[in-house]
């Protein structure tokens, strides 16, 4: 059930050039919310900005009621984002859209593949898949070694592996390169820049493995009223937000050949 509340900016931190995470809580019961969904927030005192925006859920804890968000300055809303403080106030809407699927047995091997700020989402899967006792390996790309946020803290929930495109850390070159992304794994979950997504979809598509994307298109609304963030699948054109952000490949040849 979708709830509307003024959360509490609890600590901000910066995450390097671009990035930077907020802790929210907003002194109640948080409403159960699952890997892959997302929150909509309020971005006041920027009169360019009208709508809400969309910002994936990085990490929750439920014993202490708070959520964090982990957020990417791409613009006027998330630069003035990046300007408030603890203490301020944040409305937000959530939990929003489907999650990834995260009932794989135990001792199942899940590979999780982000970029960017879809490196965001796949902390908080890497925390619930290490909890069900499924074996991780987390693999970040990048263009370089700036621009992959958090990677330390995917330590405790699995193997962390890297690639950037221009070598400055890790294997030198795209995510479907680095020899971890060629091992055997029951389930494969990506989110990140598109062209990394479909090329990590095709290819988990010729080997026969599961695998979960989770699109970044452009929305709105959240709730599938405006229909700007709709995509082409196998069954038909689909609301990101309602529908997804979270689709299995098996749905969306369409999308990613």
């Amino acid at each position: 059930m979708k709830e509307i509340h003024d959360f509490t900016i609890l600590e901000r931190r910066s995450l390097g050039d671009s990035y930077f995470s907020l802790l929210l809580g907003h002194g109640g019961k948080m409403q159960t919310t699952l890997p892959g969904q997302f929150v909509e927030v309020q971005v006041e005192g920027e009169p360019k900005v009208m709508l809400r925006r969309p910002i994936s859920v990085h990490d929750v804890d439920e014993v202490a009621g708070t959520m964090t968000l982990m957020i990417q300055i791409v613009g006027s809303g998330t630069r003035r984002l990046a300007q408030l403080g603890v203490g301020e106030r944040l409305n937000v809407v959530y939990p929003l859209g489907h999650g990834f699927s995260t009932d794989l047995p135990s001792g199942s091997h899940a590979l999780l593949v982000g970029g960017g700020a879809g490196i965001a989402p796949l902390f908080y899967l890497a925390k619930v898949l290490k909890a069900r006792g499924v074996e991780c390996t987390v693999l970040l790309g990048g263009r370089s070694a700036n621009l992959i946020p958090v990677s330390d803290a995917f330590e405790p929930y699995g193997r962390v592996c890297v690639t950037t495109d221009d070598g400055s850390r890790g294997h030198k070159g795209l995510v479907v390169s680095h020899p971890a992304f060629a091992e055997r794994y029951d389930m494969v979950y990506t989110c990140g820049p598109t062209p990394m997504m479909k090329a990590v979809a095709r290819s988990a598509a010729e080997r026969g493995l599961r695998c979960e994307v989770s699109l970044e298109n452009m929305m709105a609304c959240g709730v599938g009223a405006c229909l700007c963030c709709v995509t082409d699948t196998d069954q038909g054109h689909r609301c990101v937000c309602k529908d997804g952000p979270v689709f299995d490949i098996s749905t969306m040849q369409k999308w990613y050949k």
